[in-house]
């Protein structure tokens, strides 16, 4: 069921992104793993992002082969698979929130084409998603999932890099629902201690160039890093500082904790 008063996901995204710009700050949009550890502990990030003001969700789905991701999110794929996860159970954890917060499926390519465009697109739309990412399907192999996913009004969200160069970063703005997923640096997701020199030439590219916004992800791990990120960009994506909180804590009520203070701490960091 798509939630918002009737509003496609497409439209719960662009005022979102609209609501922040008119608060003068970057969307918040933290990642989390579906079912990990596990079901119960899943659920209470969600709600914990929920209330912490988290302005989208990405939601990954486990798999056994996160080319994308560095060891921290990979391990977390692994344990969840361990405790049983699959891709309908990954879908639940946000299942009392997406009626408050736009959710974003991150999934990659061979789950897509197990399921079949209608039938993925299917799941996310009765999940009350709004779009999904699929980090490793190129542009050209794409056109039958983003319709799928449009005939539902939801968002199919493409990924720019910094070795995107600019004719296929233009045919990418093109078709781009949602927002523009910005990596912010080459190789995979993690924790690093600073961001990439390129990086605002690259966002500024993305945004000059996309008539959506454009969100940065890949290596912000401080509430500093956040707010520089927002100085440049229409959105902020952390991912791996909240899963090792996730992994670290030895309860759903501790992970909720660590996740909703660690997110305030960042809110307030993109407000000032």
């Amino acid at each position: 069921m798509l939630s918002g008063e009737g509003a496609s996901g497409v439209d719960r995204i662009a005022a979102v992104f609209e609501a922040a710009k008119g608060d003068g700050r970057a969307a918040l949009m933290p990642y989390m793993m579906g079912a990990f550890p596990d079901p119960a502990t899943a659920t209470a990030v969600a709600e914990a992002y929920a209330e912490a003001g988290a302005d989208l969700i990405e939601l990954g789905i486990p798999f056994s082969d996160p080319l994308a991701d560095g060891p921290t999110i990979h391990s977390a794929d692994t344990k969840a698979l361990a405790n049983g996860a699959t891709f309908d159970s990954a879908l639940a954890a946000v299942a009392g929130v997406a009626d408050r917060v736009p959710v974003l499926v991150m999934c990659y390519a061979n789950m897509v084409l197990t399921l079949g465009a209608e039938r993925f697109a299917g799941r996310l739309a009765d999940a009350g998603a709004a779009g999904a990412i699929v980090p490793d399907m190129p542009l050209e192999e794409a056109t039958e999932v983003r319709e799928a996913l449009a005939a539902r009004g939801l968002a199919l969200v493409p990924l720019v890099a910094p070795t995107t160069p600019d004719d296929r970063l233009a045919r990418i703005a093109e078709l781009a629902t949602g927002f523009v997923y910005v990596v912010s640096t080459t190789g995979t997701t993690g924790e690093r201690k600073e961001l990439a020199p390129e990086l605002r030439d690259l966002t500024a590219r993305v945004r000059e160039t996309s008539p959506v916004p454009a969100a940065v992800g890949f290596g912000i791990s401080t509430p500093e890093q956040a707010a520089e990120v927002g100085e440049i960009a229409d959105g902020v994506i952390i991912g791996t500082r909240l899963v090792r909180a996730v992994d670290e804590a030895d309860s759903p009520e501790a992970a909720a904790r660590e996740v909703s203070g660690f997110l305030a701490e960042v809110r307030d960091a993109l407000s000032r």
